[in-house]
This record gives structure tokens, C-alpha cells and sequence, in this order.
């Protein structure tokens, strides 16, 4: 079978899950499931792989989905903790009395908290939780999904604790060592961890533009398409303010992604930059002396509404102090260091205790295991939401219910997941080097298309390279995923057109990440918690071409560095 008929074939999958979620506007419950099943015929039919292998890598999907879902619900149950201990509220609270103009706050909560939640919990979180809370100070609905969903892009790479890349990453092992081994010239890594540092790092240099572009471009936009005069001067009035958010964001950002991986970049960063933003502008630091509002709710476009559209501005109530609410969040923060830096000696304690899987269903080459300690899920998340009951004094009544909405929450995911990382796991083990199995000797399905697509664009791929990211999240909801199924389609690109290795994979995480303002998912769920379900449609054409820029400034960065770094691939 050619080559382009095999790429054809791999690409099935994801063409049918892109017309199944966009065209028709399936979920991806039951999107990705027939996505898995195209994929898994095309693995037997067009690969001739046995059927019995396509159980057992369905299986290992099916494994590797289990430590992220464990990660998805100890993220949620830390928001449902905080939720009904009344500690959100307080958060709120405080964010409410910072400021009055909308600018600011668009910066502080959009931007800054949100990148903060993303690095601690990412899977969504970010944008769920920061919309509701801009519409109750006073945001028009359309205004507050679309600002939360973009901003929700340049800590994505380091979410959840660097999950992207440290899980996203992980079937590059094999190629990495093999690199490695063959000393492939310009690779400054021994092994997939140093690897993984090193596409953090790159990954930073690439985000770091729209790092400074982004909030001010946004601001423009929502004082153009929602502000009472419709000017985008409104909105670039306050781009002092966002030249300090942005400075202090980015420092800690790029300290800590250069410095200790990929973990704690955006947690820290976002961290660090909301306590000094914070302290700044309740101070009038760089803030517009004007004070700019969306104005009266009653002369807003009835596109702009939901269901919860002009119940006015919530007043938020103070349960405990700013400090105690605060609390798990840094006990979050602090626990993570502690447990991320070797040196500490709690790494290698934690990460060493795993669930094992070996010869699944016979087969010597598939396995997968589960660092049950080592996932953020159960530490610090699940060990700290039950910190937090004592230390907010939860009656058991609300205990019960954060933990029931906890789970009730993760059918969804489960379901999605599941599908999207057993298709990821066939994705990638088509391509065995076994007569048995594979008996075509053909290459793995990320690799037949990267040869086709290689062979298309050419030396042009550092441009385009991070919008095949972005497909991913758009696609399967998440940067992890995008990155499990993308990364090793992007290493055989750069090593078709021996470009390096190191740029074109970090553009593939930045690109996942840019990927979440057209997230399906993402959508969704801010609709849903916005009162704007049925209008999916009306954000992602909002939300694309803040994507497009997006992308089009990563290309720009990543072929610069090929040229500059690496200047013997051109």
C-alpha cells in the first residue's frame, strides 16, 4: 500500500472527528469513541495489525486515560472544595474590590487568575471558573466567554503542573534515546526529562510575544465589538497596565521554566504576577486614570445575553479571610516544588510506586503503568482538598456535595478520554517494528503522515508547525492529548526534513495550547456556565482570529530560531 494512502487512511480518524464535533456539533462522548473505531479498522485493514494488538494498545490508552482523569478530578475537587466552603466566594470577594474598571479587571482575572488556575489545575478549569466570576462583577456574557477562552492559551503548555509535556510527551522516549544514541548533531539532551526541559524552555521563547501582544489586542477587542462607543482605543488606553501584568507574569514564567522544567512555570507565574498586579492596582500603578465600564446592561446587544444575562452585579461575600481562602492554592503551590525538585529526595520517593501493567494481552511491547503518588491528582490535589475541610471548617453535608459534584463532573471526561488516548495508543503503535505484527513494515500512523505532509510544505514547516497543535486541542479538548497524538507526527516531520527536533516539537506544545480558545470543550462548558448555550458557534468565530494571530507570531518566532539556532536546515 503507497505511502499517501496510508496517511489518507491515518488521517481518517480525525477528519471524522472533526465533522462529527464541528459540522454536526457532536459531542466528543460520542465523537471520539467512532473516531477510535475508525482508527482501530484502519490499524487491521490497512496496516494488517491482529486484532488482539489493537485490543491491547486500546487497553494501554485506556491506562494512560486513568492518570489524567485522576489529575481532571483532583483538579475539580479542589474547585468544588473551595466552591462550598465558601472560599471561591471570598476569592471573588476580593477580586470584586480591587478595581472598578473592567479593563483592569479583564487583566487581573481573565489573564492573571487565570493563568494561575491553569498551572495549578488546567483541563478547562481556567475559563469555567474565571467567566462566571467577570459576568458577576458586571461582563457581558459574550464578552466574558471569549476573553477567559482566549487568555486560556500561553500557560496551557505548563498546565496542571506541566502535564502537556510531562505526560504529553511520553511516547517520545523511544525516539528521544534513539536520537540520543545515534548523535544526531545540535541535540542538547540525553534523555526524554532533559528533553522535556529543554521543549519547556523553547516553548517559553515562542509564547512570550503573544505574552505582551495578547492582553492588549484584547482589550481593544472586547472595548470594540462590546464597549458603549465601539473603539478599540478604549481598550489600548490601558496597555501600560497590561505591559506590567504581562512583565510580571513572564519574569517568574521564564525564571522557572529555564531554571526547573516544565512544571511550575504557569503556576508560579501566574502566582507571583496576581499578587504583584494586585498590590499594584490597588496602588493606581499603571492603571488609565479614566475608569471604563461595559455601561448600562439594558442597551446591550441581546446577542451579547444568556439565560443569566441582566441580573445585575453580585456583591460578594467575605466567609474568611483573603489569606485563609488563599491557603490551598499556596499549599498547592508549595507541596508541588517540594515534591518536583529531585534534589528534595520526595521526587523519587513519590514517582517510584506504580500500578504496573506488563504483556498486556500477550504482547512484550505494550504495557503502561500508573504513579499513583506522583500524579498531581492525589498529591497535593485530593491531599490538600482534604486539608482544606479543616481548615475552613466544611460541615459534612458540604463535604458530601463537593465530592458528588466532584464525580458527577467526570462522566463526561471519562467517557471522551478514554476513546482519545486508546486512539492515540494505536495511533502510535501501528508502526512496531515486528514481521508478526506489523507485517507490511509500514511506519507508525503519525509518521506516514509527516512524510506526506514533510514532502508538501517543505522547510516552511517551523511556520505552520503549531497549528497541527492547535488542530489537536481543537479537536480532542486538550493540550495533553493534542500532544500524545501529535508529538511524534512532528518529530517525524523534523526528522524527514532534518530540521530540529527540539523547535518543532516545543512549537507542537505551543500550538496545543493556542488550540484551547477553539476548543470545543472549552466552548461548551464556558457557554454552559454563562447562560450561553447555543451560541457555540457565535464564540469560535470571535475566537479564531485572536487563534490565527496566535499562530501566525509562533511561526514567525520558531523559524527565526531554526534560522538563528540552527542554521544549517535552511
Amino acid at each position: 500500500m503507497s505511502l499517501g494512502v496510508l496517511a489518507l487512511v491515518a488521517f481518517l480518524p480525525i477528519a471524522l472527528a472533526l465533522v462529527l464535533m464541528v459540522g454536526l456539533r457532536w459531542p466528543a462522548t460520542r465523537a471520539m469513541p467512532l473516531a477510535w473505531l475508525v482508527c482501530a479498522l484502519g490499524a487491521v485493514f490497512a496496516w494488517g495489525l491482529p486484532v488482539s494488538y489493537v485490543a491491547a494498545l486500546t487497553l494501554q490508552g485506556f491506562i494512560t486515560a486513568i492518570g489524567i482523569l485522576i489529575i481532571v478530578f483532583g483538579a475539580l475537587l479542589i474547585l468544588y472544595t473551595l466552591k462550598y466552603s465558601g472560599g471561591m466566594e471570598t476569592i471573588q470577594c476580593g477580586m470584586q474590590n480591587v478595581s472598578r474598571d473592567m479593563r483592569v479587571q479583564a487583566i487581573i482575572i481573565g489573564y492573571l487568575f487565570a493563568a494561575f488556575i491553569e498551572g495549578a489545575a488546567g483541563f478547562g478549569t481556567p475559563a469555567a471558573l474565571a467567566a462566571p466570576l467577570l459576568l458577576s462583577l458586571g461582563f457581558p456574557p459574550l464578552a466574558a466567554a471569549v476573553l477567559c477562552l482566549v487568555f486560556n492559551s500561553f500557560p496551557v503548555t505548563f498546565g496542571a503542573v506541566g502535564t502537556p509535556i510531562v505526560l504529553g510527551l511520553k511516547f517520545l522516549r523511544g525516539l528521544v534515546d534513539q536520537a540520543v544514541a545515534a548523535g544526531i548533531p545540535g541535540l542538547n539532551f540525553s534523555n526524554l526529562e532533559q528533553f522535556n526541559a529543554v521543549i519547556g524552555q523553547w516553548a517559553t521563547v515562542m509564547h512570550i510575544g503573544m505574552i505582551f501582544i495578547l492582553p492588549v489586542f484584547m482589550l481593544g477587542f472586547i472595548t470594540r465589538f462590546f464597549g458603549p462607543e465601539r473603539k478599540w482605543s478604549n481598550g489600548f488606553k490601558a496597555w501600560q497596565f497590561c505591559m506590567f501584568a504581562a512583565v510580571a507574569f513572564s519574569v517568574p514564567y521564564l525564571i522557572f521554566a529555564w531554571s526547573f522544567g516544565p512544571e511550575f512555570p504557569s503556576l508560579i507565574g501566574g502566582l507571583v504576577g496576581l499578587g504583584i498586579v494586585i498590590w499594584g492596582a490597588k496602588r493606581g500603578i499603571c492603571v488609565p486614570k479614566d475608569v471604563w465600564t461595559f455601561g448600562d446592561n439594558t442597551k446591550w446587544d441581546p446577542e451579547w445575553t444568556g439565560t443569566i444575562a441582566n441580573e445585575g452585579v453580585c456583591e460578594f461575600k467575605a466567609h474568611m479571610s483573603q489569606l485563609k481562602a488563599w491557603m490551598p492554592y499556596i499549599l498547592i503551590g508549595l507541596i508541588l516544588v517540594i515534591t518536583r525538585i529531585p534534589e528534595l529526595g520526595l521526587k523519587g520517593l513519590l514517582a517510584a510506586p506504580a500500578i504496573k501493567f506488563t504483556n498486556i494481552l500477550g504482547f512484550k511491547s505494550v504495557s503502561g503503568s500508573i504513579q499513583y503518588l506522583y500524579l498531581p491528582g492525589t498529591i497535593p490535589f485530593v491531599l490538600v482538598a482534604l486539608i482544606t475541610v479543616g481548615l475552613h471548617g466544611m460541615k459534612g453535608d458540604d463535604v458530601k456535595k463537593a465530592w458528588g459534584e466532584s464525580f458527577a463532573k467526570m462522566k463526561n471526561p471519562t467517557i471522551a478520554l478514554f476513546f482519545a488516548v486508546a486512539l492515540v495508543s494505536i495511533f502510535r503503535g501501528s508502526g512496531i517494528a515486528d514481521a508478526a505484527l506489523n507485517p507490511g513494515n509500514y511506519p507508525s500512523m503519525p509518521l506516514a503522515m509527516a512524510k506526506v505532509v514533510a514532502a508538501i510544505t517543505g522547510n516552511a514547516w517551523p511556520f505552520v508547525a503549531s497549528y497541527v497543535g492547535g488542530l489537536g486541542a481543537f479537536i480532542t479538548g486538550s493540550n495533553t492529548v493534542s500532544d500524545l497524538l501529535f508529538a511524534e507526527f512532528q518529530w517525524g516531520v523534523a526528522s524527514t526534513l532534518e530540521l530540529p527536533h527540539q523547535i518543532i516539537v516545543a512549537a507542537q506544545a505551543v500550538g496545543g495550547a493556542m488550540g484551547n480558545m477553539i476548543c470545543i470543550h472549552n466552548i461548551v462548558a464556558v457557554c454552559a456556565v454563562v447562560g450561553l448555550s447555543g451560541k457555540e458557534g457565535m464564540i469560535m468565530r470571535k475566537t479564531f482570529w485572536p487563534f490565527l494571530l496566535y499562530g501566525v507570531i509562533v511561526g514567525i518566532v520558531a523559524s527565526l530560531l531554526c534560522f538563528v539556532f540552527f542554521p544549517n536546515v535552511f
